[in-house]
């Protein structure tokens, strides 16, 4: 199959092994860039940390300065790169793909990569997720645009791209493909899951490959209690709830609080929040879960889980606030994992032992606070399942993200943090249905390539219409230097002996163009046609009319 073949393939909505063979390989790409992300995350904390994400083990001294040097490099590898190329993470990304079919800029890709590394290798409270979704995007988006393929499947790729990267960071192949399809894209489709399945199913290949099968909550385990103990999951997730929202606004506020400030102000600023807090209280820098759990499963302090949870919520809204490259995930699975130990004290005055139910509560709290804070329930819950091996804590978790989402939006009124970040910087983020749809096809999928091209004279192109049988006849001529195109029909509104034809000027579209770019320039008059180009305007390839394209939106769909 040639690779003229290949992209018409790929145009129609349908799954395919064209569409699954450029999946696996969008993943392997994008899966191979978060190997070398979190590799030199690993070598940048080596260099300075007697092991990776032991903060506490270096001199007070010394944690007060790492964030800030931290925040030094990540302006200046901004200057270097245009402060304007800095919009990054899953907002973005989001946006990206919702409105320019996941291309993502070079430059911000740099920011992320080299910026997100200095980020957590530093010791800010920020997740891996939000560089990974970032860097899984635009690895995948750049394998379609490099074979230029239509623009409906370079979508489709962004999200394998998306999953595999999110896959290789946490091993967490199921939560990466529900993520992709709850938050991302948000379009069921069987031909949009198949290839980001695959995608999903070759990031969690390599990253066991290079770091091994061990999970990174396999430590933690999940211990069953008593029925009873249910009733209280409800009242547990509206608690979350409540605290995703006031999480949420609290994040928003900053963000509103210092936008007065330029970004290498809040940058430097972030990082004498985190050094002067991990001068007092090591316990709060990075977001490495085997840490947070030996605080409270070997040395249980009350008091020191409570500050070193405010302290941790400080650090990340500063840190996510004030635009330090990095997610939102992996401090929100901490900050529930304090949240669950300290919320499942009081349970101490009815259970003989409550410290052997604090892992299973750490974990029900990543879970409902993620549903709450991202609105990604299924997400959140598979995701803490594969993360800790354990499938039993499906039916306690649902009875927690249930009430921590209806809490949160219904009646308290919060919305998904990237949303409210997707409206804070004006990005749009959604589409018409009819757009929607349209984006789902390549013009190469229902365009005429039985077109007979014409530069004769006006006056003798009624014969050749005659002759044209079925094919459509394009009139070929030359403006000013510009070649134009119009379409030759029939004119039925004429009478007489007159010459019954019209010619119907066509604007160009390019090839890897969705309908809905089609539906823009023929909606307007209900009529007409456009034509489809390869290397120039002048390389025509097909014709679409309105009527062809009014069919297809008619067709009737299963």
């Amino acid at each position: 199959m040639n690779l003229n073949a290949f992209r018409k393939e790929l145009a129609t909505p349908r799954t395919s092994i064209q569409l699954c063979a450029t999946a696996i390989v969008a993943g392997v790409c994008s899966a191979a860039l978060i190997i070398v992300f979190r590799l030199f995350i690993e070598w940048l904390q080596l260099l300075f940390l007697p092991e990776v994400n032991n903060f506490s083990a270096l001199p007070a001294n010394i944690r007060l300065f790492v964030p800030m040097v931290g925040a030094l490099l990540i302006v200046i590898i901004a200057y270097l790169t245009g402060f304007k190329h800095y919009r990054m993470g899953i907002p973005f990304v989001i946006h990206r793909v919702k409105h320019y079919f996941g291309h993502i800029p070079f430059r911000t890709t740099i920011n992320q990569f080299l910026g997100g590394a200095i980020a957590l290798a530093s010791g800010f409270s920020v997740g891996r997720e939000g560089p990974s979704v970032h860097l899984g995007a635009f690895g995948s988006s750049f394998i379609g645009q490099w074979l230029k393929l239509p623009d409906n499947s370079i979508r489709i790729l962004s999200g394998c791209g998306i999953a595999a990267a999110i896959s290789a960071s946490f091993n967490t192949p199921f939560a990466a493909v529900l993520f992709v399809m709850e938050v991302v894209i948000r379009e069921y489709k069987i031909h949009i899951f198949i290839p980001i399945m695959l995608a999903a199913a070759c990031g969690s290949v390599m990253t066991r490959a290079v770091f091994g099968e061990v999970q990174e909550l396999a430590f933690i385990q999940f211990n069953d209690f008593n029925h009873w103990i249910y009733l209280y999951l409800v009242i547990f997730g509206i608690v979350l709830g409540a605290l995703a929202t006031f999480f949420n606004n609290s994040l928003m506020a900053i963000i509103r609080g210092f936008r007065r400030f330029n970004m290498v102000r809040r940058l430097l600023f972030a990082g004498v929040i985190t050094g002067v807090v991990g001068f007092i209280l090591p316990e709060a820098l990075g977001t490495h879960f085997n840490s947070a759990h030996a605080l409270f499963s070997e040395n249980y302090d009350i008091q020191l889980l409570v500050w070193v949870l405010c302290a941790k919520f400080v650090l990340t809204i500063v840190a996510l606030g004030l635009g330090v490259p990095g997610g939102i995930i992996g401090p929100v699975f901490v900050i529930g994992m304090f949240s669950g130990v300290l919320l499942a004290s009081p349970l101490g005055l009815f259970v003989s032992d409550v410290s052997e139910i604090h892992g299973s509560f750490s974990l029900l709290g990543m879970a409902g606070l993620m549903a709450a804070v991202v609105h990604a329930p299924l997400a959140a819950l598979s995701a803490v399942m594969e993360l800790s091996y354990s499938p039993e804590l499906v039916l306690p978790a649902i009875l927690v993200i249930v009430p921590a989402y209806v809490t949160a939006t219904q009646f308290l009124g919060n919305r998904s943090i990237f949303i409210r970040q997707l409206d804070y910087q004006k990005l749009p983020y959604t589409i018409s249905s009819v757009m929607e749809y349209l984006q789902r096809t390549g013009v190469l999928a229902i365009m005429n390539t039985e077109f007979t091209l014409t530069k004769q004279d006006k006056e003798r192109l009624v014969s050749e219409l005659a002759t044209a049988e079925k094919k459509a006849l394009v009139y070929q001529s030359s403006v000013d230097g510009q070649t134009e195109f119009a379409l030759v029909s029939y004119d039925n509104g004429q009478d007489g002996d007159a010459i019954r034809m019209t010619l119907t000027p066509m604007k160009p579209v390019r090839f890897q163009a969705t309908l809905a770019e089609v539906y823009a320039i023929l909606s307007p008059n209900r009529a007409g046609a456009i034509y489809i180009y390869a290397n120039s305007t002048d390389d025509i390839v097909g014709v679409i009319s309105w009527e062809t394209l009014r069919h297809y939106l008619h067709k009737a769909n299963y």
